[in-house]
Order: structure tokens, then sequence, then C-alpha cells
């Protein structure tokens, strides 16, 4: 993307800053006139302090010369402190836009991405751009303008000196723009290996029990240094092409000085010019080169921000396959239906031609090998994914026309991996919903986790640790349940949600369960026989298809399939 390409995208946040912009622009403006005035200052400083002896300038110029550095320090101040603002607040509001359009993305999306690498698009790019929305264009004008005014003040002194001092400034251009290009492809080399290393320490403390349950410390040790030596030489690499600016910069000021000396040296001899006036000179263009130093830096910091810039903004221009409907589904779930149900992922079938019938207050249990189908069902249900062929309908509109929003309000999900939030127990159960104590308490009566609940330091109202560190396996699980009891949808989905239960558990939450769901749909995903030998309806998944379906009874005479399935639930 080019620059002016990424400043119209990021136009939008920056145009309502124009009062603080403006403050920012008076801070430049004092700053400006105060580096030109340094530079003048010095001809009556020479002329008439030093040569003229006049005893008046001994307490003017050092009354002026701070004056001119207050005036200079206060425009800095004023820049420094609402550029900040600026930088701080845009960052802020993309941060959470950024967020949003993440999470609004289709799931297949988050599972696609590493969980690493979109956390370092929201924190490290994020940063990244922060100087180019706020301080980059105020530092390429405050720049800017120095080097206009000083050079205007240097040609109104001497036009001819001005000429062989200003001669080497084209000289800067060819070697700055062969640097920032390379800069720019290191930057996005470092991005991507800093998402890296982001992605390896987000496994490590995600399987920090297992790491230590199998000694391998020195084994993610030696993945993660490789990681970050990577980084190390990618960044050396930009440090090495970057660092060159300023000394090319050095070089080419020193040679418009020694030019300056040798010309304007002979024109003070030849009484030409004043020693005042060529000191004065001397000074502004020693200070023309300090800001075009600036802007070559300026320069180069932009390809940074330009490739973090064209990161973000990849997100930002992703579309969602799945598009919401114009329907909203207020009404309980009383009839699901699945119509010649096709679902691919690349080359897998992951469901093929389904065709079912569910209906309110019906217990649908699903089993088979490992990936038959019974997750595809649910993540249709849900609207993960859209059937590559048919179509799946409640209450006889297909999940198309609805809003997803009002959809998944509909269904609550306990799934076979537990997720608990860094928040009190009574926030993780209430989950995006007002907190009411006695529905909290009530939903974890049923979940029989109201005992354990109330023993806790602070009750229901216990600070949960990252993914619930201070419960256990089952306690956790229960919480989930509750979760979903809370929610008081028409459609309850169990995917293995009472496997880390011990029996006794397991039976109480069955039958607060079962007239929990009387007059609403519950589907199971269950290994476990007491889990589903009491459904009104048990499916039998094999390689995308429905290949048994009835009751435990049913399958148990006609299905040599589920025989063998069931005998080997029973001996587990």
């Amino acid at each position: 993307m080019k620059f002016s390409e990424i400043y119209k995208r990021f136009w939008p946040y920056i145009k309502g800053y124009k009062f603080y912009f403006i403050l920012v622009f008076i801070g430049i403006i004092l700053t400006v006139t105060a580096t030109a005035a340094t530079a003048h200052i010095m001809q009556p400083l020479m002329d008439n302090m030093f040569i003229k002896r006049d005893p008046d300038m001994l307490y003017l110029i050092p009354i002026l010369l701070v004056g001119i550095y207050a005036l200079k320090s206060l425009g800095r101040y004023i820049q420094s402190v609402f550029t900040t603002y600026i930088g701080l607040h845009i960052i802020t509001r993309l941060r959470e836009d950024l967020l949003t359009k993440m999470l609004h993305l289709d799931m297949q999306f988050l599972y696609v991405n590493r969980s690493g690498e979109l956390i370092s698009r929201i924190t490290n790019d994020i940063a990244r751009v922060q100087y180019f929305v706020s301080s980059m264009l105020p530092e390429l004008i405050r720049e800017t303008l120095t080097v206009i005014a000083l050079i205007g003040y240097v040609i109104y002194l001497n036009m001819t000196l001005a000429f062989w001092a200003l001669i080497v400034m084209p000289l800067i251009i060819l070697p700055l723009l062969k640097i920032t290009k390379r800069l720019k492809r290191l930057s996005h080399r470092s991005q991507e290996k800093n998402a890296d290393i982001m992605t390896r320490l987000t496994e490590v403390f995600n399987n920090s029990e297992i790491i230590k349950a199998n000694a391998t410390e020195k084994h993610e040790m030696r993945r993660f240094s490789a990681e970050n030596e990577h980084f190390f030489a990618i960044n050396m690499k930009s440090t090495y092409t970057g660092e060159l600016v300023s000394p090319i910069m050095e070089m080419i000021a020193a040679v418009g000085l020694a030019t300056v000396i040798f010309i304007g040296g002979h024109e003070v001899y030849e009484g030409k010019m004043s020693v005042g006036e060529f000191t004065a000179f001397l000074t502004a263009i020693g200070l023309v080169f300090q800001p075009l130093r600036g802007i070559s830096n300026i320069y180069s910091r932009i390809q940074d921000a330009i490739a973090a810039s064209e990161r973000v903004f990849h997100i930002f221009d992703l579309k969602n396959k799945i598009q919401d409907g114009a329907l909203s589904l207020n009404q309980s779930v009383q009839s699901i239906d699945f119509k010649n149900v096709t679902l691919k992922f690349g080359e897998k079938t992951a469901l093929e031609n389904l065709n079912l019938s569910i209906h309110a207050g019906q217990s649908i249990a699903l089993v088979g090998q490992s990936g038959g189908g019974k997750s595809s069902l649910v993540n249709l249900l849900l609207r993960f994914y859209d059937p590559d062929e048919g179509e799946v309908s409640i209450n006889n509109h297909s999940l198309t026309e609805y809003t997803q929003n009002s959809l998944r309000h509909q269904i609550s999900v306990v799934s076979q991996r537990v997720y608990i939030f860094q928040d009190t127990l009574a926030a993780n159960v209430a989950y995006g919903e007002t907190i009411d104590d006695e529905r909290v308490k009530e939903a974890l009566q049923m979940a029989d986790a109201l005992e354990f609940a109330l023993n806790l330091p602070e009750g229901i109202h216990t600070l949960m640790q990252e993914f619930g560190a201070n419960l256990s396996g089952g306690q956790r699980q229960r919480i989930a349940i509750a979760r979903a009891i809370y929610r008081q949808s028409s459609l309850l989905i169990l995917d293995e949600a009472t496997s880390a239960l011990d029996n006794e558990s397991e039976r109480k939450i069955q039958s607060a369960l079962e007239l929990y769901t009387k007059d609403k749909i519950t589907i199971t995903i269950a290994h476990r026989l007491s889990t589903i030998v009491h459904a009104d309806l048990i499916l039998y998944f094999e390689k995308g298809r429905i290949i048994a379906q009835g009751t435990h009874e049913q399958l148990l005479e006609h299905s040599s399939a589920y025989q063998r399935l069931s005998r080997t639930l029973a001996e587990e």
C-alpha cells in the first residue's frame, strides 16, 4: 500500500482531533520561530556584542536567548503532549475496532489463524501504527517548516553562499530511498517473526502442565531460543540498515558546512560579509541539516508503520462468508430440520446427504467414532459453517434467514473443553448477561455445584483464576453446565458435558437436566453409556452419514455397529 492510501484509511480516525491538531500546530509554529530566532541572534551577538562591544547587548542578548529557548520549550511541550494524546486515543479506538472485527469474523478465521499471530496484530502492530497516526505528521510539518524557514533565512543573508551550501541536499534522496525500501521489507519480516514468538509463548503458557509433566522444559526452550535468535537477527539487520541514515546525513552535512566555511571565509576576508552575518549563516546552515536528518529518520520510521498498517488493514478488509439474515429468532426453538445437508472441508466430506427432523421436548444422542460428523452437525446449528449443499432450518426458516446473534441466544453449549474466565464464579455462570444471584444459585444447584461454590472464600463472588486453575476438572465442568442452564435457551447442546464427573454427580445432574429440558431440545454427544440410554433418539454417525438410528433398545436389537459401541462403553 502507498503512503497516501494508508493515510486515507486512517483519516476517519484522525479527523476527529482537529482541535488538538491546531494546538499541535501552534506548538510547531513556536518551535520553528524559536529555531530561526536562534540563528538570527548570532548576528547581533557577534557584531554588536563582541566586535562593537555594545554594553546594552550584555543584558539584551542573554534575555532574548532565554526567551527564545523558553518559547521553543513551550512549543515542544505543547506538541509532545497533544500528539501523544492523539496517538494513544486513536490507538485505543483502533485496537478495540480490530478486536471487534476479529470477534465478528467467521469461526474459520479463528480456527486457521494462530492465537499468538492475532494477539501480535492487536498489540505489536497497533503500537507501531501509533507513530504514524499521531507524531509522524506533526513532526514532518515541524521539520519541513523549520527547513523552509532556515533556508529562507540563509537565502536572505547570502544567496550565493546559500546555493553552495544547499547544493548537496539532493544527494540525500537516492540513498534514503534505497534504505527505506529495504527497511520496509525487514519490518514486515520482523512483525511476522514477532507473531511467531507470541504464538510460541502462548503455547508454552497454555500447555504448562504438559510441559512440566513430560519434563520438556529444555525442549521448549530450544524451540523458543531458535525463534528468538531469528527475531534478533532480523532486528539487527533493520538496525544495520536504519542506522546508515544518520552517518550518511552527517557526511553530506559536513561537506555542505565545509563548503560554506571555505567560501564564506573568503567573503569575510574580502569584507562582503560581517563576522556576525557569517556566524548567523553558519548557525542557520547547521540547524538546517538537523531537521533534514529528522525528516530522513521520519521517512525510515514510516516504512515500519506502513508495514504494520498493511497487516492491520488486511484484517479489516476480510469479508465474512457467513452473513446475517433479516429475521430475529425471538421465540424458542420448536423444530430443527436437516434437508439433504452436505458439509465439506476442502477434499474431506464431514457430513453427506444428512436428513433429520428434531422437535421440542426431544432428547437426541449422537454417537460414533471420532470424525464421524457429530461435531460438524453442532457447528452447523451454531452457524460456524454453512452447508455446501442442502439446508438447515429452525422453526421452518432456514438458518441463513436469522441473525447470528439471535440464533445463538437460543442455544446453550457445554463443550468438551471447559472455558473459565478470569472473573467471579457468578460472572462465569451468568456470562454475557446481568448477574442475578438467585438465578446463579439455582443454576449451580441444578449443576450440583452450589455446595462447593458456597464453600469458596467469597462464595459465588470468588474470583476465578486463569483457566479456572483454582478449581478441579469436575468443578469446572459443573460451572459450564450451570452457565448453560442460566441462559435458559431452548436448545441445549452437551458435548461430553459430564466426562470429568463421578457417577453419583453425573446421575444428580442428569436427573436435574431431565426436568429442566422437558420442553426443550437436547442434543448430547457422548462416549458414556449412561448419558445416552435414556435418549429419545440415538443417531450413530460414521464417515459423515447416519448409519443407524433409534432408541437404545432398538439399536441393540438391530444395529451391529451400535452393539459393538455399547459393549465398548460398558467395559469402560
